[in-house]
C-alpha cells in the first residue's frame, strides 16, 4: 500500500512510473475554469486577460485538486500573431475566421512576418503562464500549451489550402514552416528563461493517419520542425509533451521517436483503429511516456453524473488491468480525450464526478 499522496506528489510519481495511492485524474477543464471565478468572466475576457486566466487555473486546482494544469486557451493563438483574423465572441471559443494564404506568394506573409513572441495573443499566453507558475508551484504540475509549427501554419492559412499546397507548392510551405518553427522555439525558450512552466505541451494535431501518412507528416513536421521545437523545449529545461486529439494518431512518431514525456490523446469508438487506453498501454507506449485520456469530452455536457461516474469507473479498471499486465505502476492519467467543452451548459459537477470516481475506483 502507498500512503496518501498530494495531487502534485501523485503527478510526479506518475511521470516517473513510481507506485501511487491512486491513478491521477486531470480532465482538461480549461476555459470552463472561468466559471469557478467569484465574479462573472466571459470567455472573451478569459481568453484575452492573462491575470483572469491565471486566476481561473488557480481556482481549478483549488476546487478540483487537479494533479496537472495544462494551459490551453484555444488553437488560434499563434496564428493570430502571423496576421490571421480571430473571431472573438463573448462566450464562444475564439477561432480564425479569415485566413491569410490564398496563393503560393502568400506564404511570404508567414515567412517574412516580423511578429515577436511577446506581442499579441502569444505574448498574453506567455504572460499568463508566468503569472500562474508561482501560484501552483508544488501543488499542480504546470504544462504550458502552444500550437506546433504545422498547426500554426494551417490555422493561419487554412488546413485545406496548406495541405493542397504540400503537393503543388511544397517549397513555399517549407519556407513558411521555417518561420513558424522559429517562433515556436522562441516561445518555449522564453517560458524556460522566465521559469513560467514545468513543461510544454505541443499540439501536433496533423500527426494522424486521417490526414497525413508517415512520410507526409515526417516531411512537413515530424522529421525537422517538431524535432526543432522538441529540442528547444528540452534545452529550455522543460518537460516535452504532446496533445493530439485526432482519431488515428502517429503514436510511434509522436511518442517513441519524439521521446515524449507525456501524451494526451482521444479515443473514437466508432472509428476502426482508434486506439483504446488498454491497447495503447499493451503496445508499450506507456513504457516511457505518461499517457492522458480518454473520456469523451461531450459526456461533460450531455451525460448525467451517474453516467460519467460509470464511464470513469470502467476506464480506471481498464487502465489498472493494462498497467498491471504490462508491469507498470502508474503511467496513465484519467482525463478527457480533448478539452472539456467550455460552454455555459457544461455541468461543473461532472468534472467533480470524474475526480471522485477516480479517487474511488482508481485506488490501488
Amino acid at each position: 500500500m502507498v500512503a496518501p499522496m498530494t495531487p502534485y506528489q501523485r503527478a510526479i510519481a506518475s511521470v516517473m512510473n513510481e507506485p501511487v495511492d491512486e491513478l491521477c485524474s486531470s480532465p482538461l477543464a480549461l476555459g470552463l475554469a472561468r466559471r469557478l471565478m467569484p465574479q462573472t468572466v466571459t470567455y472573451k475576457e478569459w481568453a484575452t486577460t492573462p491575470e483572469l486566466a491565471a486566476q481561473s487555473f488557480v481556482r481549478a486546482y483549488e476546487v478540483w485538486k487537479l494533479p496537472f494544469t495544462v494551459c490551453l486557451v484555444d488553437l488560434s493563438v499563434t496564428a493570430s500573431n502571423f496576421g490571421a483574423h480571430v473571431r472573438m465572441d463573448k462566450e464562444n471559443t475564439p477561432f480564425v475566421d479569415e485566413h491569410i494564404i490564398h496563393t503560393a506568394e502568400d506564404y511570404e506573409k508567414i515567412a517574412e512576418c516580423p511578429t515577436e513572441i511577446t506581442e499579441g495573443r502569444t505574448g498574453a499566453l506567455l504572460e499568463m503562464n508566468r503569472l500562474l507558475a508561482p501560484r501552483i508551484k508544488d501543488k499542480s504540475f504546470h504544462a504550458a500549451f502552444l500550437e506546433g509549427p504545422l498547426l500554426t501554419l494551417t490555422q493561419a492559412g487554412g488546413a485545406e489550402q496548406v495541405m493542397m499546397d504540400m503537393f503543388v507548392e511544397p517549397d513555399a510551405v517549407h519556407k513558411a514552416l521555417e518561420r513558424t518553427t522559429k517562433f515556436c522555439c522562441e516561445a518555449v525558450t522564453w517560458l524556460g528563461d522566465n521559469h513560467a512552466a514545468q513543461a510544454m505541451c505541443w499540439d501536433y494535431l496533423w500527426g494522424n493517419y486521417s490526414c497525413l501518412d508517415d512520410g507526409q507528416y515526417g516531411e512537413f513536421e515530424g522529421d525537422k520542425y517538431a524535432k526543432a521545437t522538441n529540442e528547444a523545449t528540452r534545452k529550455a529545461g522543460l518537460g516535452c509533451g504532446v496533445h493530439n486529439c485526432a482519431d488515428l494518431p502517429h503514436l510511434d512518431t509522436q511518442i517513441n521517436k519524439f521521446g515524449s514525456a507525456f501524451y494526451s490523446m482521444a479515443y473514437y469508438p466508432l472509428i476502426p483503429g482508434s486506439p483504446t487506453a488498454s491497447e495503447t498501454i499493451d503496445k508499450g507506449y506507456a513504457d516511457n511516456c505518461l499517457l492522458f485520456g480518454n473520456i469523451d469530452p461531450q459526456m461533460f455536457i450531455r451525460n448525467s453524473k451517474e453516467e460519467i461516474t460509470n464511464a470513469t469507473k470502467d476506464l480506471c479498471q481498464e487502465v489498472k488491468t493494462a498497467l498491471c499486465k504490462r508491469g507498470l505502476n502508474s503511467r496513465y492519467v484519467i482525463s478527457s480525450g480533448c478539452e472539456v467543452p467550455p460552454d455555459l451548459e457544461t455541468k461543473l459537477e461532472n468534472v467533480q464526478a470524474v475526480m471522485d470516481a477516480t479517487h474511488q475506483y482508481g485506488a490501488f
